[in-house]
C-alpha cells in the first residue's frame, strides 16, 4: 500500500469578489482532484486546537499525526534542525525574517511593507545575514543563514517569555508600533532588529536591489521562539516510513525530527514558481525506493493568500492538480500496488485578511480499492455538506493509514 499526502498549504478560503464571489477551490480548474472527489470520503477537519495559534508549524504537525498539544515547543526549531543547528537545552531559536520596512527615521514608525523582502534570493539572502552576523553576532547571538527570506537566530541561554512576537506575514503593509513586543525580555531583540536597519539599509545587495527598483531586503525581524523539539520517530509511531518533500525549511526540519527522508529538490522555491515537477518526481522516486508513505507538501496557495493575490492562488491551485496530481496518479495507477490519497491544506489563507485562521479545513480521502458517494468537486461547501467531522486533527493520519475509520 502506497500512501500520498498531498498537502495544499493555506488553500481553504472564503468567497470573494475578486474571483466572482467563489473561493479559489471553486473557482480552479482542478479536472484530477473533482475526479478523485467523486468516488472519496470529503469531510472537515480541525487541524489547529484551540487555543493554539494557526501556523503552518501546528496545523502540518496535525496533519502527520503529532498532537502539537503534546509536543510543540515552537516553530523557529523546527526550521533550524532543517539548517543543520544542534540546539543545547538551554537555547532558543528565532524565525530571523529578512522584510523591507519603510524609511521614517523612527524604527517604531515604520511599516511593514513586504515580509520577504521581494522574494529575495538565498543568494542574495545568504550576503545579508553574512553581514548580520558579523555585526550583531557574539557569543549570545548567532545568526544562521537559511532559503530565501527565512533564516535563523539562536539565543545561547535564551528565554521564550518574549511576550507577542508579531509574524511578520500578519502585518503587511501596517505600521509596526503595536506589534513590537513591550516585554522587558524582548527588548534586547527589538534592539537587534533597530541595529539591522542601520547595519542593512545601504548594504551592497540592497543598493543593487534598488537600482533595480525592488523591494530592499533592509531589516531583520524576530519571531517564531522556541526549545528544542522533540518528535517521535514517525515510523515507530505509524508503522510506515515517511518522505516530506517540500521547499520550507519549516516541513524538512519536521521530517528530520522524525525520521522520515527530505530530499533537496532543484528549482522547488516555496511560490507559484516552484518546480512542480520536480517535487512530485522526488515523491515518486521515494515511493520506488520502498518508502510508505510521501507528503508533497507545496507552499504556494498559501503565499499567494499572504499576498492577496487572488488569480494566482487560483493558478497555485490548478498548477497542483494538473503538474503533480496527474503525474502522481500516473505513477500510482501503474504502480501495481493499492494506494490512498488524502489531499487538503492544513488551514486556511484567506485572501480577504491575508494571513492564516483556525477554521476547520476540507480534506478529500481516496483508496483506489473503494468507490464511495463523493461530490462533484473538490471545496470548502462539499467538505463540509458531507457531515464528516474529525474533530481531533491528528486522527486525519490515522484514518490515512487505516488506523481508523
Amino acid at each position: 500500500m502506497k500512501y500520498l499526502v498531498l498537502l495544499c498549504d493555506g488553500m481553504a478560503d472564503t468567497p470573494n469578489e475578486k474571483l466572482g464571489n467563489k473561493t479559489p477551490m471553486e473557482k480552479a480548474f482542478k479536472p484530477y482532484m473533482d475526479k478523485l472527489a467523486k468516488t472519496a470520503e470529503l469531510g472537515m477537519c480541525k487541524t489547529v486546537a484551540d487555543g493554539l495559534k494557526p501556523g503552518s508549524d501546528v496545523a502540518n504537525l496535525s496533519v502527520l499525526g503529532y498532537d502539537p498539544a503534546e509536543c510543540y515547543t515552537g516553530r523557529s526549531p523546527l526550521e533550524a534542525a532543517s539548517i543543520g543547528v544542534e540546539l543545547k537545552e538551554t537555547d532558543v531559536a528565532l524565525r530571523c525574517n529578512i522584510v523591507t520596512l519603510s524609511d521614517e527615521e523612527n524604527y517604531q514608525d515604520k511599516t511593514m511593507v513586504d515580509y520577504c523582502a521581494g522574494d529575495i534570493s538565498t543568494a542574495e539572502a545568504e550576503e545579508i545575514i553574512k553581514t548580520v552576523e558579523e555585526k550583531l553576532g557574539n557569543e549570545i547571538y548567532k545568526f544562521y543563514s537559511g532559503v530565501s527570506y527565512r533564516h535563523c537566530l539562536v539565543v545561547s541561554n535564551g528565554t521564550t517569555d518574549l511576550g507577542s512576537l508579531t509574524p511578520p506575514h500578519d502585518i503587511s503593509g501596517r505600521v509596526i508600533t503595536e506589534y513590537l513586543s513591550d516585554s522587558e525580555n524582548a527588548k534586547p531583540l527589538i534592539e537587534l532588529m533597530k541595529k539591522s536597519y542601520e547595519i542593512l539599509k545601504d548594504h551592497p545587495v540592497n543598493l543593487k536591489r534598488r537600482a533595480e527598483g525592488k523591494n530592499e531586503a533592509n531589516s531583520i525581524w524576530l519571531w517564531g521562539e522556541g526549545r528544542k523539539p522533540e518528535l517521535q520517530n514517525f515510523k515507530e509511531k505509524n508503522g510506515v516510513s515517511a518522505c516530506i518533500v517540500s521547499a520550507v525549511d519549516l516541513l524538512k526540519g519536521i521530517g528530520i525530527c522524525a525520521g522520515a527522508e527530505t530530499p533537496e529538490v532543484k528549482g522547488a522555491t516555496g511560490y507559484i514558481d516552484t518546480d512542480f515537477e520536480a517535487k512530485t518526481l522526488a515523491g515518486i522516486e521515494s515511493f520506488k525506493k520502498g518508502t510508505d508513505l510521501v507528503y508533497l507538501h507545496f507552499e504556494a496557495p498559501d503565499e499567494c493568500g499572504h499576498r492577496g493575490e487572488a488569480q494566482n492562488k487560483v493558478k497555485a491551485i490548478e498548477l497542483i492538480d494538473s503538474l503533480s496530481l496527474k503525474l502522481m496518479l500516473d505513477y500510482l495507477e501503474n504502480s501495481g500496488e493499492d494506494y490512498r490519497i488524502l489531499i487538503m491544506p492544513d488551514h486556511p489563507t484567506p485572501l480577504d485578511i491575508m494571513t492564516h485562521s483556525a477554521e476547520p479545513v476540507p480534506y478529500l480521502l481516496y483508496d483506489n480499492r473503494i468507490e464511495k458517494a463523493g461530490a462533484e468537486s473538490f471545496t470548502e461547501k462539499s467538505a463540509k455538506a458531507s457531515g464528516i467531522f474529525v474533530e481531533h486533527g491528528p486522527d486525519i493520519m490515522e484514518k490515512l493509514i487505516g488506523k481508523i475509520g
